[in-house]
């Protein structure tokens, strides 16, 4: 009887596992009959919570991600580095103390933190760095600095931005780049009432602006063009008329940025100093010694822990911090903060896991390069590997809910969408899904959220 009852309750799964797959093969064939490219690149696959094959359309097919890649770089982090990592930011002082008096330059160095002076924790805010930094300045009695007030933002290389990025991105907050020394993650703010600057969300030192913008529409469709080091910052394309917008783009230079406003905190705390802000990639241009991390540290301000960053990583989807993990990783693991070392850790890390490395050719460690080509199937076999670990819990709780209900990181950009992400039924039952499309000129989003309800 017992034998009997096995064999019917397997029986039934079966079937309820051809009917989902018949459903989501009608879904799908529908959205490509009905997408109108023939060309359109489609990459699905989905398994139960066990693993256990479902269904699969072009599953082995490599496509752009958009920033579902997110997802591989989360999970080597919180594996390679440890839920519990932190960066360390410190302040210190070259040269002699005396009487109150530095002789010699005061330092602030980091090892990369992407949170230093970010809004998202309540206990980060660019506040609390000051306060502390102040605070520890008076403790050790100085008040006054005779020399320079240097940026070490030598920890990483120099190249900020990974290759491939489009041009129409860097300069917009979503394609900061990552420095040795981050603030305030790198973005800023600008209320824009039709084409004229109304305020910046704080001073932004040593840019000038070119304003190409035009006045029309009911969206924001403008643009900020920024570059690493440069001075020089554009925004064109239209703004709706008669309101106020907040558009963001990206900081050209954040260690110098931090270094003009700790400089106007020590005069507003009457801390004098005689030299001027200086940053290490300044002192290299310039072909002078880069002093690197003081002697005398004073302060060491650790940012929130790694399962705190993958958590704001995946649920706001910020590119920024992916970068920085991947710079981390490469450091960390091959002595090299390149992304191209970075992103060649990454591929190795879920080669070992059982992905084959044909299904993963990635470019960066957030998804804005149009240069990653991933499989559905690569996607899957690294949620259900992250579902078996114990960093799973910190991984799981930055995914999304999307509006249909789902547990999914998304990812967006020009005519390409892509979701994955875990769901449990209405039945009980457990699904692990990726879903990528490419080159699609429909709706996107909603078109392949129709394919997904077939899961619920």
């Amino acid at each position: 009887m017992k034998k009997t009852l096995t064999v019917l309750v397997l029986s039934v799964q079966v079937i309820s596992a051809q009917n989902i797959a018949q459903k989501l093969d009608k879904a799908t064939k529908d959205l490509m009959d009905s997408s109108g490219a023939v060309s359109s690149g489609l990459s699905f696959y989905v398994t139960d919570d066990n693993g256990t094959f479902i269904y699969e359309y072009g599953g082995n097919k490599g496509l752009s991600t958009a920033s579902t890649q997110k997802i591989f770089t989360a999970g080597a982090a919180l594996e390679t580095l440890g839920k519990n990592y932190t960066y360390k930011t410190t302040a210190g002082y070259s040269g002699t103390l005396s009487a109150g008096t530095l002789n010699g330059d005061f330092v602030i160095s980091s090892n990369g933190d992407p949170t230093l002076g970010s809004w998202r924790y309540e206990a980060y805010k660019p506040e609390n760095f000051k306060n502390k930094l102040i605070e520890a300045l008076k403790k050790s009695g100085i008040a006054k600095i005779s020399g320079n007030l240097v940026i070490d933002d030598s920890y990483f290389d120099h190249q900020t931005i990974p290759g491939g990025w489009p041009w129409d991105d860097l300069g917009n907050y979503y394609g900061a780049g990552v420095w040795g020394i981050n603030w305030r993650e790198n973005q800023f703010d600008i209320n824009i009432n039709g084409t004229e600057f109304k305020g910046f969300s704080y001073p932004l030192e040593n840019v000038k602006w070119l304003n190409d913008l035009k006045a029309g529409g009911s969206s924001d469709q403008s643009l900020i063009f920024t570059a690493p080091h440069s001075d020089v910052a554009l925004i064109n394309g239209t703004l709706p008329a008669g309101k106020t917008v907040t558009v963001s783009g990206s900081v050209p230079n954040p260690p110098v940025q931090l270094g003009t406003e700790v400089k106007q905190w020590l005069k507003e705390s009457g801390i004098e100093i005689s030299g001027q802000v200086i940053t290490a990639s300044q002192l290299e241009l310039e072909g002078k010694q880069v002093p690197g991390a003081a002697k005398n540290i004073i302060l060491t301000y650790q940012s929130p822990t790694l399962d705190k960053i993958v958590y704001w990583f995946l649920r706001k989807s910020v590119n920024m911090y992916g970068e920085t993990l991947i710079k981390t990783l490469g450091k960390e693991k091959k002595g090299n903060s390149s992304f191209k070392s970075g992103v060649a850790y990454l591929k190795e890390f879920w080669k070992s896991k059982g992905i084959n490395p044909n299904m993963i050719n990635f470019a960066d460690g957030s998804g804005l390069s149009p240069q990653n080509y991933v499989a559905a199937k690569a996607e899957v076999q690294a949620l259900l590997y992250a579902r078996k670990q114990p960093w799973f819990d910190a991984y799981y709780d930055g995914f999304p809910t999307q509006d249909n209900g789902m547990k999914m990181k998304s990812g967006t950009m020009r005519d390409i969408k892509s979701f994955a992400g875990y769901h449990t039924a209405k039945d009980g039952k457990k699904y692990v899904f990726s879903i990528i499309i490419n080159n699609y000129q429909g709706s996107g989003g909603a078109e392949l959220q129709k394919i997904l309800n077939v899961l619920k």
